[in-house]
């Protein structure tokens, strides 16, 4: 996967990129980041890239032809269009189910507005996606285009050391993930449930089926009527206690 972003903060993008799980993936070929300043794409010789907005308002606006220059070089270098996804509250909230769909591309395209925001233009012109990753607002697109990343990334098969991982992970299935445990067995007075010590994979498999319902029901009601909906047979292991 090649992550190409648009930003006027290129190295925000890469600092915040460089380590942890992203950094070594791309240091192993995995995926790869391209962080492109729209500033060289400004025609005037301060690197400009806002105006006022027409029709007045507070702030300022970039302009329609740094971006659209910035993108098109971009696509000019590859084998075939790219997605161009626009990080804005505005968009459709980004979802576990959207970042394994991006995760099939080849190449992906990631537009960071500034100010207040991007003439309309462009983005109609050249942007295929618009996502959010939620109903509030942040001075820039670059920390929402790094959790997409950083999402899609895990996606991308090698890059977790465990290849179920992500398999598991909340959301994946449409449920929120069951509660977890390590050494010690008993820390402060609370052990390990039981089960979990058995052996028995069945037994486990079905304790964190139960446990991953309950949660959900609990913590997301809005993601248990969507998944009991589709899977009514699950009712009952939505009964299963929790484990406190």
């Amino acid at each position: 996967m090649r992550f190409h972003v648009l930003t006027l903060f290129p190295e925000m993008i890469e600092q915040g990129l460089s380590t942890s799980i992203t950094g070594r993936a791309m240091q192993k070929g995995l995926v790869s980041l391209d962080a492109v300043n729209i500033r060289d794409y400004a025609d005037n010789k301060h690197r400009k890239v806002d105006d006022y907005t027409y029709g007045g308002g507070a702030g300022m606006l970039m302009q329609a032809q740094p971006v659209y220059d910035a993108c098109m070089s971009v696509q000019s270098r590859l084998d075939r269009p790219a997605r161009v996804v626009y990080m804005t509250p505005q968009g459709s909230i980004f979802t576990q189910q959207k970042a394994q769909e991006l995760a099939q591309e080849e190449d992906l395209i990631i537009l960071c507005g500034h100010y207040e925001g991007i003439d309309e233009r462009v983005l109609e012109e050249v942007v295929t996606d618009e996502i959010s990753i939620g109903d509030y607002v942040l001075t820039g697109g670059e920390l929402p285009a790094m959790v997409v990343i950083d999402t899609i990334s895990r996606l991308i098969p090698g890059v977790l050391g465990n290849g179920v991982s992500a398999d598991t992970d909340s959301f994946m299935n449409g449920l929120l993930e069951y509660p977890q445990y390590s050494r010690p067995e008993i820390w402060r007075g609370k052990q390990v449930p039981p089960i979990l010590l058995s052996g028995d994979h069945a037994k486990v498999d079905r304790w964190r089926k139960e446990q991953s319902l309950a949660r959900t029901r609990e913590r997301r009601p809005d993601l248990y009527r969507k998944y009991m909906e589709e899977h009514p047979e699950a009712e009952g292991g939505a009964k299963g206690k929790k484990s406190r």
